[in-house]
């Protein structure tokens, strides 16, 4: 893969998982310059952030105003783009898109066990714990961006 450019997280509906990795990375910091976006692999209109994710989001100061979900088009994909789903179901999915490439399981690149929990429909506290989760893949994820300048 090329040098990376933009990395897009990607799930269903793009509406808490996806945006949520996508804010916390930008708060992080990576020493070259990358675009950052969530998009969804079935969006049939824009919607709004999770309400649950939120509020979590906010009690963590981030504040995510005027997010509306996107779909995955194939022009999406690129030599510099990596594709992070937070599950190999997804990725599976995604690959079967017309010009799929370099996409990865986020917890497979950053060495963790665990795939990310989907906290759709669950209780607030779920959101927290999701948000805690993400927050520290995502940190392993940035640390190993910077290490390697990416090199997928």
């Amino acid at each position: 893969m090329d040098r990376i450019e933009k990395i897009i997280f990607v799930g269903k509906r793009a509406i808490c998982r996806e945006p949520m990795a996508a804010a916390i990375l930008q708060r992080e910091h990576l020493n070259f310059p990358v675009k950052i976006l969530a998009r969804g692999f079935v969006v049939l209109f824009p919607e709004p952030l999770n309400q649950k994710a939120e509020a979590v989001m906010i009690s963590n100061g981030i504040a995510l105003e005027n997010y509306m979900s996107s779909q995955l088009e194939p022009t999406d994909f690129g030599d510099t783009t990596l594709i992070l789903t937070f599950d190999q179901a997804a990725k599976e999915k995604v690959l079967e898109m017309e010009g799929a490439q370099n996409v990865e399981v986020l917890t497979d690149l950053t060495g963790d066990e665990l795939e990310i929990l989907d906290p759709y429909g669950a209780e607030l506290v779920t959101y927290g714990i999701c948000y805690e989760t993400l927050s520290n893949t995502i940190h392993k994820l940035a640390e190993l961006l910077n290490e390697e300048n990416m090199e997928v």
